[in-house]
């Protein structure tokens, strides 16, 4: 998807722009621990927006002030931190506001990356990792955007918000072995911080703050993809068992987001020759493609479940996800053709078809709202407000 940037800078909490400063004293709402860089043998911190202090872990008195724009480069000398070449007391240092009641207007630029809120240093392995202390919405402000477009329609935005804060709160502990909670790679949700702020996206998290998705009193795994390709799947049918709000959902239009690739058969069968003898490829045999029906080899989203490679030395069964993984598929909904030597494969849709589609979203937000287009993607959720301004 296309990512849109906007241009940062404290000028925008002066004149009140796009990313203008939260007001102070705003309500409390949970924070999230996102590993923003791991490894690392030396960082640069810069403190926008207010001056802040940077505070060891082993130390009552800040270590050191700084002022709005000003920029402390730290390094890791063996099992220390090292700062104006001098070594540091402690396992993590944090820059934070140095009046707490200013916090909600610092910023801080990581080697040049602006984010909101604090950023901690921690010593683990044989570099430093970095990890933004930020608060919920915020978090969401520089994440949505980098999912879904800012410019699609305002509902299927907001829905997106909403699927963005409730993973992220549900995912808190995932990486906890390395020291935060979330990272900022599809393995969780993408984030880049106050770069890929938004105004569009901004007002669709204002919108919805605090609100996120539960089922019988507790957050749900809002998963989402890009598209389902006309109908998303069951939960038991990807992940093998069943989640009572993870259902297959109809949508506006099937056989969306196409594509198709060309694979030789001997390339199929060479890679697929340690599950048995195939010889030279003769037959693929899978049912035609249909939604809302299941059959033996299809889900009732008309995914792969399983296919036959027929030779003439053998038959081997293949799963759909094996296939796709071995040839970098789209997706698992797809039909076969075996035509002079090669294997024409024609698909639909964009990623594992559970929870939220996004382009499906973008469709049905021409007669839903984002409440009814999360009620049909997460069927028997309860939307409420965790947290309120």
């Amino acid at each position: 998807m296309n990512k849109y940037l906007v241009t940062l800078g404290l000028f925008f909490f002066m004149l009140g722009g796009v990313l203008s400063a939260p007001t102070a004293f705003a309500a409390w709402q949970p924070t999230l621990r996102v590993g923003l860089l791991t490894g690392q043998s030396s960082v640069i911190l810069t403190a926008q927006g207010v001056s802040a202090d940077l505070v060891s872990d082993q130390q009552t008195e800040p270590v050191k002030n700084i002022g709005t724009g000003r920029s402390l480069t730290i390094e890791r000398d063996g099992s220390s931190f090292v700062l104006d070449g001098r070594r540091i007391p402690g396992q993590t240092l944090t820059l934070r506001a140095a009046n707490p009641k200013q916090a909600e207007f610092l910023y801080v630029e990581v080697n040049g990356r602006p984010y909101r809120g604090e950023v901690e240093l921690s010593l683990r392995g044989n570099g430093m990792t970095v990890v933004n202390v930020v608060r919920t919405e915020d978090y969401v402000r520089g994440t949505a955007p980098e999912e879904m477009p800012p410019t699609w329609p305002r509902a299927a935005v907001e829905a997106q918000a909403v699927a963005t804060r409730t993973f992220a709160l549900k995912s808190r502990g995932r990486h906890k072995g390395e020291g935060f909670d979330i990272c900022t790679t599809t393995h969780c949700q993408v984030y880049k911080g106050m770069r890929s702020e938004q105004a569009e996206t901004n007002r669709a998290v204002d919108a919805t703050y605090g609100q996120v998705l539960e089922y019988q009193g507790k957050l749900i795994d809002a998963l989402f993809h890009t598209d389902s390709g006309g109908m998303t799947e069951n939960s038991e049918d990807v992940w093998g068992s069943r989640v009572p709000y993870l259902r297959a959902a109809t949508e506006v239009q099937q056989r969306t987001q196409s594509w198709s690739k060309d694979i030789p058969a001997s390339t199929l069968v060479q890679h697929f020759q340690r599950k048995g003898k195939i010889g030279t490829l003769k037959e693929i045999r899978l049912s035609p493609l249909a939604f809302g029906k299941a059959s033996a080899d299809r889900t009732v989203s008309g995914r792969v479940k399983k296919l036959q490679l027929v030779g003439s030395q053998g038959s081997v069964q293949v799963t759909g996800d094996e296939l796709r993984n071995a040839f970098g598929l789209r997706s698992t909904l797809f039909a076969v053709r075996l035509s002079q030597g090669v294997v024409h494969i024609i698909g639909y849709g964009w990623g594992h078809g559970l929870g939220l589609s996004q382009w499906g979203a973008k469709a049905w937000a021409a007669q839903l709202d984002y409440k009814g287009i999360l009620a049909h993607y997460y069927q028997g959720t309860q939307l409420v407000p965790l947290y309120k301004k």
